[in-house]
């Protein structure tokens, strides 16, 4: 995979769009960041961008932004989305977070597992939508419209 130009090889969040980390969500960001550098398929439309990318995920003015560099850093452009038709989903998805992140430690496994079902659920209906914006403007697989999502989630949280 090392010769595939259409991947994401490094990406960043804005620390200064984040507020607050536990323990939990940092662990869900390592994973997001290390299984998306492992494994992804990312290619912004247009003749300004060329491959590999090194991306930064951030949140400004209310809007997503996502700052497209080459992997020498070399700027090569931003697609910029609005948050609106994020917010439902990420409060839903925050929401059975907290609740499989409670049931982990006293409920049962069937229980668990149950939870973790419908925050699965939640999770790929925030990466459909996030497909859905993107359309035109990157093509994406599934798998890392999924981690992009999990770190959208991470720079929603809020102190």
């Amino acid at each position: 995979m090392a010769d595939h130009v259409d991947r994401i090889v490094e990406i960043t969040l804005d620390d200064g769009s984040i507020k607050s980390w536990g323990p939990d969500v940092d662990h869900e960001r390592r994973v997001a960041i290390f299984d998306l550098i492992e494994a992804n398929n990312f290619k912004p439309l247009g003749a300004e961008f060329s491959g590999p990318f090194a991306v930064h995920l951030l949140i400004e003015d209310n809007r997503l932004v996502i700052d497209i560099r080459g992997q020498d850093h070399t700027p090569q452009g931003r697609i910029v989305l609005a948050l609106s038709p994020f917010r439902r989903i990420v409060r839903d998805y925050f929401k059975v977070c907290e609740s499989y992140f409670s049931a982990i430690k006293t409920s049962t496994p069937s229980q668990i597992e149950a939870i973790d079902m419908g925050r699965r659920g939640i999770h790929n209906e925030g990466s459909e939508v996030l497909q859905d914006r993107l359309d035109g403007k990157i093509d994406m697989d599934f798998d890392t419209a999924r981690r992009l999502f999990t770190l959208i989630c991470v720079l929603h949280i809020r102190a």
